[in-house]
């Protein structure tokens, strides 16, 4: 009788353990699956950013060549400033382009545009042109210095 309490009962803990077994490696596994997701995400961010990096360097190039119109630029680089949550690091270095960038971010474009009386995209364009003539020294002087920095950044990125 005592062997067969003892035989059971080391049947009970032999199945327990190989139980805990099963468990640990299932949980070794969703650890890994958990780990390698992480790491595709973190390399999808790291191309987003490298991909707004070049965005930025090329526009930032194209203004200082005039193949991109000064406003354009701005509102460009502006942009992905802030989808790539930079804005409020990199607003005191380029003061310029960011009081530029304020002023005309909310005029409409497009169709939006169009769709505007006459006398009112009139005056919207008076408001960029003086702020584009005040301006454009410095922004362009700030956009030689991003073109320069995030030239270095995307030199590091490949």
């Amino acid at each position: 009788m005592t062997n067969t309490f003892l035989l059971l009962g080391s049947l009970i803990i032999v199945a327990l353990a190989t139980y805990a077994g099963f468990l640990l490696m299932k949980l070794r596994q969703q650890t890994q699956a958990q780990q390698a997701k992480l790491a595709e995400q973190q390399q999808a961010v790291q191309q987003r950013e490298q991909a707004i990096t070049t965005d930025i360097h090329y526009i930032a190039t194209a203004m200082l060549e005039e193949r991109c119109e000064l406003s354009e630029g701005v509102m460009r680089i502006g942009k992905l400033f802030a989808i790539a949550n930079l804005s409020d690091q990199v607003a005191a270095q380029y003061p310029a382009l960011f009081e530029h960038f304020t002023l005309i971010e909310s005029h409409p474009i497009m169709e939006a545009r169009k769709a505007l009386p006459k006398k009112q995209r009139m005056q919207l364009d008076l408001t960029r042109m003086k702020s584009e003539s005040a301006l454009e020294a410095r922004i362009l002087q700030e956009a030689k210095q991003i073109a320069e920095t995030y030239q270095m950044t995307a030199n590091e990125n490949h």
